[in-house]
């Protein structure tokens, strides 16, 4: 998927900031560090939770959706009404996002048919 390059990425992330969305706490990195490809996933440190949760493409040729992959958490997280309340405006933002990603994913894809 070319527009999965670290490059791309961190373009339409900082398109998606220009829109006002706070993409501070967003962060492109390296799909496989190890490989020598230029594929990546966004990153996605909330504030709210210690928790880190992913944004990546649907891998299905021709797919367009993205999704967020929250990582497994070892012990409980108790939040206070405030916490939650701020945790569900950062997944707000992070829904945003996928519906952000999913569209410049289909424009992509439509100008390079």
């Amino acid at each position: 998927m070319p527009y999965r390059t670290i490059s791309t990425l961190q373009s339409w992330i900082d398109d998606f900031a220009d829109l006002g969305f706070d993409a501070a706490i967003l962060r492109v990195l390296p799909q496989d560090p190890e490989g020598d490809g230029d594929s990546g996933l966004i990153a996605a440190k909330l504030r709210s939770v210690s928790t880190t949760f992913f944004v990546a493409p649907d891998e299905t040729p021709g797919a367009t959706a993205w999704a967020v992959t929250f990582e497994p958490r070892e012990d409980a997280a108790p939040l206070a009404g405030a916490r939650v309340m701020a945790l569900s405006g950062e997944l707000a933002m992070l829904a945003a996002l996928c519906a952000f990603l999913q569209a410049r994913s289909e424009a992509f894809l439509a100008a390079h048919r």
